[in-house]
């Protein structure tokens, strides 16, 4: 099962990119735990200036704007 939290303040982006996670894990067929993060100070702990970012098992692997589905699957 991957972890996975998407940082962000709530925005549309952020929900955008909450959304497109959880479609790609179930197309794959991969358990995710996705959890949103919108305490500014725990996004700053992971260095994102720029949101949404997305931390895949403790790793930051993107920041800034909506990832596509290509990257998206990568992940998973």
């Amino acid at each position: 099962m991957k972890d996975i939290k998407v940082l962000g303040s709530g925005c549309a982006n952020c929900a955008t990119t909450a959304k497109l996670i959880e479609e790609a894990a179930r197309a794959k067929g991969v358990q995710i735990n996705l959890e949103k993060i919108e305490d500014m100070g725990a996004i700053l702990g992971y260095g994102v200036m720029s949101t949404p970012g997305v931390v895949v098992d403790g790793k930051l692997v993107h920041a800034g704007g909506v990832p596509d589905r290509r990257k998206i699957e990568g992940w998973l």
